[in-house]
């Protein structure tokens, strides 16, 4: 297993190629899965149960990470056997196709949310562990770059999804899914072998640092962190009203061919690996909660912006800036988290915040879904109406929830947040970002220090 000699700087390495088989997996599966559900003939309302059920009952065993990881004595055999159990999970999600019934949505629906547990489980145990490799200041720079690299992986995921299905289209469809999901299978088990190659690091229990999911909702009105992740959780729920039924507005409403689907849904990759190593470097300039700022007061625009056009080419620059937006703010969601949290507690926030956003994104998947009938058209299409309602709930969850939570470490440079969209693309770089710019540069001097252990 390579325990005892395996060094930071070694770990950090495997970390990224790790990363980068498990988000070809995860580019084939969270692209992929609703087309396929499609396929199998599921209908507006049975994409809502499969996006919010998942993600619910997914984040739910979250509850159960803590105890799972005072019963286990490594975090990092917990990721090996997780990841091998989740892979094999697509290999019958790809059999599927063989299955002419009715109930292979229903069968659908059962193997996502078991996919799901196991990640939201895989991604608390992977945050804690990682997160303790790193020091403060070097956080934003190493997950930017990290996020590019296997950001660039699930790029050619997705791009090698969309042209499987638009080469068998006709005819073979069920043909391309299953070979789809049988190359997740294979990435995925080659990223369980990347993480024998990772440093497994103690964890330590104190009484403490114990306290329950409702004592973490009543710490509300006093706690940082549980106000940031209220506005995490609220902006959540405002974006899957929407999120699952984009996929059907290209594909049933537009009737876009999967080619062109594919090509909308890489510019949103792209978009995210411009900006992964730019708003890391930002981020550990002017501190996350700017940067959080920043984004989330744009997010809103992205659904709204849909409404006005239905070219491709325009929805491709649409899905490009959402794309950069978007990936912005996870990186610097998670993060803040890392600074806001000390490593004793880590796991278990990691978890709470995760099954917040669960519960976010049942209750606006499945209402999405029971509204969509009922609602007025706007150019003949429901989910355009939709889509309008999303952004307006946005800027909601901003305006009353982002002021609540601040900023947890001390910051280079206070910045208005005008100079800092400027910045932000290149228009004006804020001091200090002149050779920083690129992270691959500020990587390479990392990695030439051999780290002596892990940074708490």
């Amino acid at each position: 297993m390579h325990k005892k000699n395996i060094t930071i700087k070694e770990s950090l390495k495997a970390c990224w190629v790790e990363g980068a088989f498990a988000n070809v997996m995860l580019g084939i599966f969270d692209y992929y899965l609703i087309p396929f559900a499609l396929f199998l003939g599921a209908k507006n309302l049975q994409i809502g149960f499969l996006v919010a059920f998942s993600h619910l009952l997914g984040s739910l065993s979250q509850i159960f990470s803590v105890n799972i990881a005072k019963k286990i004595q490594s975090r990092q055999k917990l990721l090996i056997n997780f990841s091998i159990l989740q892979g094999s999970l697509l290999i019958f999600i790809a059999s599927l196709i063989f299955i002419s019934s009715p109930l292979s949505i229903y069968f659908l629906m059962v193997l996502t949310i078991l996919f799901r547990i196991l990640a939201n489980i895989l991604g608390a145990f992977w945050g804690s562990l990682v997160s303790e490799y790193l020091p403060p200041e070097k956080r934003g720079i190493y997950f930017g770059w990290r996020s590019q690299i296997v950001g660039l992986a699930g790029l050619g995921g997705v791009a090698f999804g969309g042209m499987t299905l638009h080469f068998f289209e006709n005819g073979f469809t069920g043909k391309a899914f299953f070979i789809l999901f049988a190359l997740g299978c294979l990435c995925r088990f080659f990223s369980a072998y990347y993480f024998t190659k990772m440093k497994d690091l103690p964890t330590t229990y104190n009484p403490e640092h114990q306290f329950t999911f409702k004592m973490f909702i009543k710490s509300f009105r006093k706690s940082n962190f549980a106000k940031f992740t209220f506005f995490v959780g609220s902006l959540t729920l405002a974006t899957y009203i929407s999120a699952p039924y984009y996929a059907v507005y290209l594909l049933q409403d537009l009737k876009f061919s999967y080619g062109s689907y594919m090509i909308i849904q890489v510019a949103a990759v792209i978009g995210g690996l411009v900006a992964f190593p730019i708003w890391g470097k930002h981020a550990d300039l002017v501190g996350n909660a700017k940067m959080l700022k920043l984004s989330s007061v744009l997010i809103p625009l992205v659904p709204i912006a849909v409404l006005v056009s239905p070219h491709f080419y325009y929805l491709f620059c649409v899905e490009l800036i959402g794309g950069i937006l978007w990936g912005g703010f996870n990186l610097c969601a998670i993060n803040f988290i890392y600074d806001a949290v000390t490593p004793p507690k880590r796991m278990r926030c990691l978890s709470y915040f995760t099954l917040i956003n669960g519960i976010a994104i049942f209750i606006g998947s499945t209402s999405g879904g029971f509204i969509i009938p009922h609602l007025p058209t706007i150019k003949g299409f429901h989910l355009l109406t939709l889509f309008l309602i999303s952004g307006i709930l946005r800027f909601a969850s901003y305006i009353f929830l982002f002021h609540h939570f601040k900023e947890v470490r001390a910051v280079q440079h206070q910045v208005s947040s005008l100079r800092l969209f400027f910045s932000v693309v290149k228009a004006r770089p804020l001091i200090g970002l002149a050779r920083g710019w690129n992270a691959m540069i500020i990587l390479k001097d990392f990695f030439e220090k051999e780290e002596g252990g892990p940074q708490t």
